[in-house]
């Protein structure tokens, strides 16, 4: 797996010990030395304090169970500028998605996931080029989208436009370097934002809004 220029650090908060390993042999492989594990909130908020490190993995279960639940993400961002905040669980219900988002996630995978997938969507986690669900401020990653589609990322928008366009997932993975996993993971999101229920509704919705007229006028500008 491709890993980063320079070294990074992270703290994992997980209750299963057999995850930890899992994440600590994974996080190793692209780059990232593991600063601390744990499977107390708090203790995992004093690891961050003390290690200041650039990735928090955190079980969705484990951040449920602190007394401040997902507020322990914006606790960890305080306490380390910078943090990226990878949120594991083992549901895509569409609530939970929003309260991560909402408390400061950047990524939000599910544990059944592949291996390669799980990393893929660390190493977008400090991807400036490549925009997600929960960034909602990073130095040049706001876009400004007029018309309906603002609530839309750019990446988001991009996916959209090219699925009402007729490309599959698989054709869409290899167009922008990602993997499938990563494409339904956008997906999802458009899903939730547009509140539709499919790829067929999502569409018809980029047809109704004008999406692919402006998406055809902004490239040919």
């Amino acid at each position: 797996m491709r890993g980063f220029g320079e070294e990074k650090t992270a703290v994992i908060l997980d209750r299963h010990p057999l995850w930890v390993d899992a994440l600590q042999r994974l996080l190793t492989q692209v780059g990232i030395k593991v600063a601390g594990a744990t499977a107390s909130p708090s203790e995992a908020l004093d690891l961050i304090a003390e290690w200041k490190p650039a990735l928090f993995v955190a079980e969705w279960d484990a951040l449920e169970s602190a007394s401040n639940g997902t507020e322990l993400l914006r606790d960890a961002a305080a306490s380390a500028p910078g943090l990226r905040s990878v949120v594991l669980a083992t549901q895509d219900d569409p609530v939970c998605i929003d309260k991560s988002f909402s408390a400061g996630a950047t990524m939000y995978c599910i544990k059944t996931a592949a291996s390669e997938d799980i990393a893929s969507a660390i190493r977008q986690a400090f991807e400036t080029s490549i925009y997600h669900a929960g960034v909602r401020r990073r130095e040049n990653s706001l876009v400004a989208v007029d018309g309906p589609a603002s609530g839309l990322t750019k990446r988001e928008i991009e996916i959209l436009r090219l699925v009402a366009e007729g490309y599959s997932n698989s054709q869409l993975a290899k167009m922008l370097w990602v993997t499938e996993q990563t494409v339904k993971f956008h997906l999802s999101n458009i899903y939730r934002k547009l509140d539709v229920a499919n790829r067929t509704e999502a569409s018809r919705w980029a047809q109704l809004h004008g999406l692919l007229a402006q998406a055809t006028g902004q490239s040919a500008a």
